[in-house]
């Protein structure tokens, strides 16, 4: 199969960027959406033109590495399928792709499809973790947590860190994946202690990177490749209010 891919070229962060086309003509069904990169970067190599970048790790869904803005929606039409696991045979004999980045200016583009993410990190450096002892690890009945808070709390970590709710957001928010690792922990024991300190420190430090607010447009839900649900950001502002009321503990 043939597929002609409209491809965004950029040097860097103060680059203007431009569109590039090109044509795959010995695509597959069984190719993934990754692989007809791999391909169309071998046609480039072998005329002596400088190949595509594009980030990718796991190639499994599973790192987040990988993620592309794809015809428009952020890792494509596939509903909870990050970009390496979106396949051709998804696509029809001589169909236009349209490839472009994660467009945040807290995600600057570092090279073509590459964006800076180390954002995300700072976030998660401001309290995404649990700093105090909790000793090793207990017997499963020895600290009793509700079946609904374990679940909720094991559908919140899910997140992969990808930036696709930021690149679908018009806000360029990152509050699904903010509100998201502060859902996970607020709902576990072991994160009790730093539950006021945690959401202060990762929202500040949220708003200090440049993202945009919520304003509950749920893009960033319908884009999501783990599904994680925008409750996250409910809890995320009521676990807020709460710390201002409260103060630091």
């Amino acid at each position: 199969m043939t597929i002609n891919v409209r491809v965004w070229r950029q040097d860097g962060p103060e680059d203007r960027g431009r569109f590039e086309n090109h044509v795959v003509t010995d695509a597959n069904p069984h190719m993934s959406f990754l692989e007809l990169l791999d391909v169309m970067n071998e046609q480039l190599i072998g005329e002596g033109k400088e190949p595509i970048e594009f980030d990718h790790d796991c190639r499994e869904g599973i790192c987040g590495s990988c993620g592309v803005v794809i015809n428009g929606t952020a890792h494509g039409p596939k509903q909870r399928t990050a970009s390496c696991q979106l396949h051709m045979r998804d696509y029809s004999d001589g169909d236009t792709i349209v490839v472009e980045p994660w467009r945040a200016s807290a995600l600057p583009v570092i090279k073509d499809l590459v964006v800076d993410r180390t954002a995300f990190d700072r976030i998660m450096g401001a309290g995404g973790y649990v700093s105090v002892a909790t000793g090793g690890a207990p017997d499963a009945n020895a600290l009793p947590v509700p079946k609904e808070d374990v679940d909720a709390a094991f559908d919140y970590a899910t997140c992969i860190g990808c930036g696709a709710c930021v690149a679908a957001c018009p806000n360029s928010s990152a509050s699904l994946f903010t509100g998201a690792k502060i859902a996970h922990l607020s709902l576990l024991p072991q994160g009790e202690a730093e539950r006021t300190r945690r959401v202060v420190a990762m929202v500040d430090q949220m708003a200090e990177e440049g993202f945009g607010d919520c304003s509950n447009h749920a893009e960033c839900e319908a884009v999501c490749p783990k599904g994680i649900s925008i409750s996250a950001i409910a809890r995320m502002r009521r676990e807020y209010v709460k710390a201002m009321v409260v103060g630091d503990s």
